[in-house]
């Protein structure tokens, strides 16, 4: 080994030991006689001193380095001078005394700091990614995501799980994105799929009587990209044998506290996890994956607001649209063109998610004062008091009004929720709020196919109760699927499964499928299901969105080494590229490129 110790190990206890470090230079202080560099690898940072008195061959070649330098030290550990300590790091009371240095490699400048967090623009993040991952910050979310990924392997090897590799190479069935297609040389003309889950062979795998499987499964989906989602990702994929919803929540349930206290250090803000219900969920937050840090939530007051005195609420209520309230604590205190100005920015972002319009109403701060806004005079005096009670409004706070088609409504107060969120400073980044939303239609109506589409997937099994509204009445049907929202993400999603070979066959003609086509595609599942297959359910949960959110991230790109960018490139290696025309003719590929847009 080229060194003793790693630069985070050394404490005052290490003192008078010789010892050897090796790392990169991270900031270099030149004072004359005295030169002074911080040196780096992944474990943290030691102080060297390399004194020309003393050593002056050692600060010699010292005074050769620069920022990114990849150097060897030997030397003596010894406590800092009182006063000198540097609290900030573990290595902090200690500081090594430099009487041999040797350049293993110089560096060119980088094209951004490493050794600060100034901001560094997306491409050069990318271009030299390499360079980026050195940054402590990275390295530290790249460190959390394998102690994540190792816990979730320990702790449900411990519950009698078995952990079980799937094919990459697949065959293309439909599910929610589309699918990334791998052509077959042996076989010209076929092609493989990339996994965008292995949804199919875990079921497969319960009704190999493996009962407990979970896998690190990379997965694969082209669709398009946001920051909390990529082309590649990885998740934690799991199955159980004879369960009920219940018993895969509570397990999820105790893995995701786990990590959260063992691995994270922090608690989260509800134990147990409360459950939702979809419609509540939806009514309240505007979201599916609801932020459950603070309340805002949105009050109905469509039976009011259709009595008042306003055209467009009467209307709107009058052919079943919604009106909700969003209530802003101590927003109404501003006044004139500063009020008139929120409402405006309030309007435009309203607008942005769809809406026509947004009303706004502030309250006085004192009982004697007048309500502001343009659509206080519609209220008379005892709608607005009963408004005041309904929304729990107090003085000076500013009520936000939205109606429209209810779709258009619940985006509506989702954007305004997070915003005023962050606006009111409501958003503690070192909070974890875990919450299950249960109870979702098991389908939504497609106008344009005119079919019914699942809204998990087509193997997720209805509530026991709702099983007979298939034949008559599927809108209403909810299915036995439970999602995981923390912090305002998805963070993890699963269902109970169908079983049996008759409820699936009653799935494929709601969604479009014919008989056939069924027993193309899916017609080793309804073989499987003819040899005994056990009650089962399962989960998966995204591991690079679940980490993003431990690490306190925006973006999923910030705890993935490699990631591709929002048009799904890698800008460093310059992928996609184009093949060799012998690779096109082995495959039996002609590539058509499309017409230049006029």
């Amino acid at each position: 080994m080229l060194k003793t110790h790693n630069c985070g190990e050394l404490r005052p206890e290490n003192a008078g030991q010789q010892v050897t470090l090796a790392g990169w230079v991270h900031r270099r202080r030149d004072q004359g006689g005295l030169i002074f560099i911080d040196l780096r690898d992944r474990w943290g940072i030691t102080q060297i001193v390399v004194d020309q008195q003393n050593t002056p061959e050692a600060h010699r070649i010292a005074d050769n380095t620069r920022s990114e330098y990849v150097v060897q030290v030997t030397g003596q550990v010894r406590r800092r001078p009182a006063g000198a300590e540097n609290s900030d790091l573990a290595t902090g009371e200690i500081e090594v005394v430099g009487s041999s240095m040797t350049i293993l490699n110089a560096s060119k400048t980088p094209p951004f700091p490493i050794n600060r967090e100034d901001f560094v623009d997306e491409e050069s993040r990318m271009a030299y990614r390499y360079l980026y991952l050195r940054r402590p910050e990275m390295q530290s979310n790249i460190v959390l995501r394998h102690r994540v990924v190792k816990f979730m392997r320990d702790y449900l090897d411990k519950q009698g799980f078995v952990e079980v590799e799937t094919p990459i190479l697949f065959k293309t069935t439909p599910e929610g994105a589309r699918d990334f297609l791998v052509p077959s040389r042996l076989n010209p003309g076929e092609f493989y799929a990339l996994p965008q889950s292995p949804q199919q062979l875990k079921q497969l795998l319960m009704v190999a009587g493996y009962e407990r499987y979970f896998q690190i499964a990379r997965c694969f989906r082209d669709e398009d990209l946001r920051g909390d989602r990529q082309p590649e990702f990885t998740q934690l994929d799991m199955e159980m044998s004879f369960v009920q919803r219940e018993d895969v929540m509570a397990m999820v349930e105790g893995l995701m506290t786990a990590i959260v206290r063992e691995v994270a250090g922090k608690e989260p803000l509800y134990v147990p996890f409360p459950r939702i219900r979809y419609e509540d969920a939806m009514e309240k937050y505007g979201s599916d994956k609801p932020d459950l840090r603070y309340d805002l939530a949105a009050v109905d007051i469509s039976p009011l607001a259709g009595k008042t005195a306003f055209p467009i609420f009467v209307n709107n209520v009058a052919v079943g649209k919604p009106v909700k309230v969003l209530r802003a604590p101590k927003m109404g205190l501003r006044s004139g063109m500063a009020l008139r100005k929120l409402a405006e920015e309030l309007e435009t972002l309203a607008r942005s998610a769809g809406a026509k319009g947004l009303a706004w109403m502030a309250l006085p701060e004192t009982e004697d004062g007048e309500v502001k806004g343009p659509i206080g005079k519609y209220f008379t005096v005892d709608q607005k008091l009963e408004l005041f009670a309904q929304t729990n409004a107090e003085a000076g706070d500013l009520l936000l009004f939205v109606s429209d088609e209810r779709d258009t409504v619940y985006r509506v107060v989702d954007t305004l929720r997070r915003h005023l969120a962050n606006e009111l400073n409501l958003v503690d980044p070192e909070v974890l709020a875990f919450g299950w939303i249960i109870d979702f239609p098991q389908f939504y109506w497609n106008e344009e196919e005119k079919r019914w589409d699942p809204s998990q997937h087509l193997f997720t099994m209805p509530l026991p109760e709702d099983l007979h509204l298939l034949d008559t009445d599927p809108g209403k049907a909810r299915g036995s699927q439970y999602d995981l929202a923390c912090n305002g993400y998805e963070v993890a999603g699963g269902s109970i499964r169908i079983h049996d070979r008759e409820i699936q066959e009653k799935i494929f003609p709601l969604i479009g499928l014919t008989v056939e086509q069924a027993k193309e595609q899916f017609g080793h599942m309804l073989d499987a299901f003819e040899f005994g297959t056990p009650p089962h359910g399962g989960l998966a949960s995204g591991v690079d969105r679940l980490v993003m959110v431990l690490a306190g991230e925006k973006n999923i790109r910030e705890v993935i080494a490699f990631p591709k960018t929002q048009q799904g490139a890698d800008i460093m290696a310059n992928a996609p590229s184009q093949p060799e025309p012998r690779q096109l003719e082995e495959l039996h590929i002609r590539v058509v490129h499309p017409e230049p847009k006029k």
